[in-house]
């Protein structure tokens, strides 16, 4: 029998002893999130702008996995209160936080 040693992305020590906006980007450094991303591209160009940042709402349910937030609620409440928390995920000051529901329909689209 082989043993295969499997190359890790990073250590996850160093992960929890990094500020919270650099373990997001060493995080989202070996992620590729562009097919989900791909998902929710408009099909033209014509009509209606995009509401949401959906790149930014990817990225908010990544981070939520890491910092352990248990509902969307919860998520959807932080991302209210705190505005650094809220730029971290990918937000802009100008967009809106979505709703719980909209987070639920975008993992609809996902799964």
């Amino acid at each position: 029998m082989t043993i295969v040693k499997q190359i890790s992305l990073f250590d996850i020590h160093q992960l929890l002893e990094m500020e919270s906006s650099h373990r997001y980007d060493a995080i989202f450094s070996v992620i590729d999130i562009q097919p989900i991303f791909q998902l929710f591209s408009k099909k033209t160009l014509k009509g209606a702008p995009r509401e949401l940042n959906y790149g930014a709402m990817i990225q908010s349910l990544i981070i939520r996995i890491v910092e352990r937030i248990p509902t969307m609620k919860d998520l959807v409440k932080r991302l209210v209160h705190d505005p650094l928390f809220r730029f971290d995920c990918g937000f802009l000051v100008s967009d809106v936080v979505p709703s719980e529901s909209s987070y639920s329909r975008m993992i609809q689209v996902i799964s």
